[in-house]
């Protein structure tokens, strides 16, 4: 919970004086203390109930001692605690034994065994026997009370953690308790099952093993677990995580209490998520096309292979002939190794992380960033355009409904449909697809609001963003254009130009991705192709002239047969690009297609060589998420077969190509960001170790100057990066350094400009290339005066400038302007090889508002055919209030749906509404 707690008083705690937060709980004084109270439904978390009683301990305010629960009363000056006394022992050891009386003693078969609150209090304050000989209470043993969770009704103690955690935390009091008296038990409601994204939660806070996991049951002991703290990567969000193996499997993965991100919760995906890396379709070798097939070949052969098709397309168009996709499932070190490979050595600059989905690098680096405290900090005001973050970032969701109900935040909400935001703010708009800059200037600025905004609530949201806000801006839909989003960004920065901005990227590490280049006209550490190429040149061979091409433009031309080589970076465009005619004719397209994967995806599977890719818990590195936080990720398993990091095969391409990267470890790798990376300056991986919360780059007091050294450590000159971070021209001497490039020709390479203004290179690389690739020359950090940045500062180089503004359409009154969203579930690759959550992937009907239904004159769960430019579609068609009228919405699947309708090519999608019969 936020705490704003500043005065100080003193307790006494079993003798011993402890100074404690006025209005701080008693049992949680006691533990800073060093004294442990026992307790079961007491979480840190939520708030205290005072129902299991087991932390009853002797308080004296001044009227004498009296037995009270510590959950329950806060600290007061000169309080006297005693946690010892034959009094407190005799009422602890009684509830323990009331609790004992129908509780099974089945520890040696439950899952909570060796790792169970009451088994230890048990040992540590309960009776040595029992007085009991009647019959326990038996319940039918266990029961689903969802997919995912299984309860045990004789083990529950009532302590209510898992109902106040669905109540309270989730806001979806779908488990409670029922009966009374002895008979009083914790269930769901008939017909409705703990269908929670949330439902995890609750068997890691249970104290007992009443509620246990479907996938961990009877899989192992605690004793048989080795246990490493990672991050998930199941989104953007970041939540630290414990990850248990067992026999080099992961069996289950718990949250991490990390104050400023996740607070100890999962999503559900991200708590099961792990199963698909224990897939047996998981790819342990390379695999290159024979044929129509593809079949098994050495790692020799396949990163030949490779390197032959990227030095033909170099031959045949120039370095910008070659195009790399994805990259947001990588770590931070792997996307710097491909970035290198790809900008610095091959020399394109087309090169994209996002699938389409995403926002222009200058918005999510151009504009000052916000954290998740900063956007959720008590009492203030926050605008939140974008989609669902219960869908998208779940988790961010807890953090956000906590905020509203618990600590004053005031929320306006504007996404393209109803969500779970509607009922938390203060005013909701829904914009039909090109009207949210028009909104959000009418929220900002008192411009003329879209027809039908309702004028009550226009006027309450200007009051309230008349002051500071903190904005989280993100596409709320994927049918239109990333344009409209982009013009309410420009509208912010007009109007509020000092309001920070928390980017609501979706996907795991694009944020990290983008960190370290992995997106046209950008290179490590938030700068521009032009800010950045002096101080990369000193490390990387060459860097590309001009802005390459963003997924859509790659896809694009490589359906143009403008791309040679596709390179897939863990990207599956026929299943997640939001136009799948595009994707499809992209891959038809391109003369050769390269796939690092940990699958054989629907995209992959038409490549001419696969590289089988280590995956999430088989790999160290670091991770950014959201709000810019980098945070470590532990190794817990190795790779299956002979798979590899993604980083090293990048480094083994680069050899190939006649280059060396000059990397050869992960920790070698995150030196060099340190080093050449503004943004990263300063965060070393020594002071990543040292703090679990992770760090937000940039990070503060962060270093100025960078020296450059040769192989035996004399210095070759300095790059001041100045105060804003940016790099000036580094005082090198040309004799002994490689020359810097950028403005210039780079190690000999005239260069010229290849397609799309990419810079081209007809020749194959040198030795002199391979000299100038990380071998000659190091970067090495040199503490410089502090640098006054706070957490959640722009980007040191890239500059938001508002661009032309999207043209809308004019509405077409016999169509529906289409909305595509994300949900949690879905039937991609990852979800779909995760037995646990794989069938939790529901339907995706058309939504309409139900005036639709009425003039189409067909009921709800009918078949109805929608059709835009791009192709025709059955779908079922379902009534939903939450989606304006003018509207049709539905959620992307990999066919059959919004990936057909879709044409990114258009600013919106219209699709017309017709009968089926």
């Amino acid at each position: 919970m936020t705490d704003t707690r500043t005065e100080t008083v003193t307790v006494t705690v079993d003798g011993h004086e402890v100074a404690a937060d006025k209005g701080e709980l008693v049992i949680d004084a006691a533990e800073r203390a060093g004294v442990y109270i026992p307790r079961f439904c007491y979480h840190p978390r939520m708030k205290p109930v005072g129902m299991c009683r087991q932390c009853l301990v002797e308080i004296d305010t001044g009227r004498g001692p009296a037995l009270q629960p510590s959950c329950m009363i806060e600290c007061s000056d000169g309080m006297t605690v005693e946690t010892g006394t034959p009094v407190t022992i005799k009422a602890q050891t009684g509830v323990l034994e009331f609790l004992l009386i129908n509780h099974p003693l089945d520890c040696p078969v439950c899952d909570k065994g060796g790792e169970c609150p009451l088994q230890d209090q048990a040992m540590s304050h309960g009776p040595g026997e029992s007085r009991m000989v009647e019959e326990k209470r038996h319940f039918e043993k266990p029961i689903p009370v969802s997919d995912l969770v299984l309860l045990d009704r004789e083990r529950c103690i009532l302590c209510d953690r898992c109902t106040r955690f669905a109540d309270e935390v989730a806001g979806e009091p779908l488990i409670h308790f029922i009966d009374r008296g002895n008979q009083t038990q914790v269930n769901t409601f008939p017909d409705h099952p703990f269908a929670s994204y949330y439902s995890g939660n609750t068997v890691q806070i249970c104290p007992v093993g009443a509620l246990t996991s479907s996938s961990y049951r009877f899989k192992a002991r605690p004793w048989d677990l080795v246990q490493v703290e990672s991050t998930c990567q199941g989104c953007a969000m970041g939540c630290r995580t414990s990850v248990d193996t067992s026999r080099n499997r992961v069996l289950r993965q718990n949250g991490v209490d990390v104050d400023p991100v996740n607070w100890g919760w999962l999503c559900d995906k991200g708590r099961f998520g792990f199963e698909a890396i224990e897939s047996d379709e998981r790819l342990g070798a390379p695999l290159v096309r024979a044929g129509d097939d593809l079949v098994e070949t050495t790692w020799s052969d396949a990163v030949r292979f490779a390197a032959d098709a990227i030095k033909d397309a170099k031959r045949a168009g120039g370095a910008g002939a070659v195009a790399v996709l994805g990259g947001a499932r990588l770590t931070n070190e792997d996307a710097y190794a491909w970035a290198k490979l790809a900008k610095g050595v091959i020399g394109t600059d087309h090169v994209d992380a996002q699938m389409g989905d995403g926002l222009p690098a200058e918005v999510v680096l151009g504009l000052p960033r916000a954290t998740i405290d900063g956007l959720c900090a008590p009492g203030g005001t926050i605008l939140w355009i974008g989609a669902d973050p219960r869908e998208e970032l779940a988790v961010l969701y807890l953090r956000l409904r906590h905020a509203v109900l618990e600590d004053g935040v005031r929320l306006v909400a504007v996404t393209p449909t109803a969500t779970a935001l509607d009922g938390l703010a203060t005013a909701a708009f829904h914009p039909a697809p090109g009207d949210l800059p028009a909104l959000v200037a009418a929220l900002l600025d008192g411009g003329e609001a879209p027809d039908g905004t309702d004028a009550t609530a226009l006027a309450a949201a200007r009051e309230l963003l008349d002051g500071e806000i903190t904005v989280a801006l993100g596409r709320g839909s994927v049918a239109e254009s990333a344009g409209y989003t982009v013009d309410a960004a420009a509208v912010l920065a007009r109007t509020r130009p000092e309001a920070k901005v928390l980017p609501l990227l979706r996907r795991a590490n694009v944020n990290g991705a983008l960190d370290m280049g992995l997106a046209p006209g950008l290179l490590p550490g938030r700068t521009t192709l032009e800010s950045g190429a002096d101080r990369l040149g000193v490390v990387w061979p060459r860097v590309p002239k001009a802005p390459g091409l963003d997924a859509t433009g790659i896809l694009t031309a490589a359906a143009e047969g403008k791309v040679d080589v596709l390179v897939l970076l863990g990207a599956d465009p026929l299943a997640d690009f939001p136009d799948r005619e595009l994707a499809a004719a992209a891959l038809a397209g391109a003369r050769t297609i390269i796939a690092v994967d940990l699958f054989l995806t629907e995209s992959s599977s038409r490549a001419d060589v696969v590289l089988a890719a280590a995956g999430p818990n088989e790999v160290t590195g670091t991770h950014t998420n959201v709000e810019g936080r980098i945070s470590v990720l532990g190794q817990a398993v190795t790779p299956p077969g002979t798979a590899r990091p993604a980083w090293m095969l990048a480094a083994e391409v680069a050899m190939r190509l006649g280059a060396d990267l000059g990397l050869e470890s992960v920790a070698d790798i995150w030196a060099e960001i340190e080093s050449v990376a503004p943004s990263h300056a300063g965060i070393t991986a020594e002071v990543l170790a040292a703090t679990g919360d992770g760090v937000v780059a940039p990070m503060e007091a962060a270093p100025l100057q960078t020296t450059v050294v040769d192989d035996e450590g004399v210095a070759l000159g300095g790059t001041d990066l100045g105060p804003e971070g940016g790099a000036a021209q580094p005082e090198v001497d040309q004799d002994d350094a490689p020359e810097p490039s950028g403005e210039g020709a780079a190690h000999g390479d005239t260069g010229s400009t290849g397609p799309e203004g990419a810079e081209a290179d007809d020749a194959e690389l040198t030795e002199s290339d391979h000299e100038g690739g990380g071998d000659a020359a190091t970067v090495d950090v040199v503490e410089g005066p502090d640098d006054e940045q706070d957490e959640g500062t722009s980007s040191p180089s890239v500059r938001f400038v508002a661009p032309e503004p999207t043209p809308v359409p004019p509405v077409d009154s016999y169509a529906l302007r289409l909305v595509v969203s994300r949900t949690l579930y879905d039937d991609g690759t990852l979800t779909q090889a995760a037995p646990a959550i794989a069938g939790l992937a529901g339907d995706a009907p058309l939504r309409v508002h139900p005036t639709v239904l009425e003039r189409l004159g067909v009921e709800a769960g009918s078949r109805v055919r929608a059709t835009s430019p791009r192709a025709a579609v059955s779908l079922t068609v379902v009534a939903d209030p939450g989606v304006p009228r003018g509207v049709a919405a539905v959620a992307l699947r990999r066919s059959g749906g919004a990936g057909d309708l879709v044409d990114v090519g258009q600013p919106v999608t219209e699709v017309r509404v017709e009968t089926t019969s």
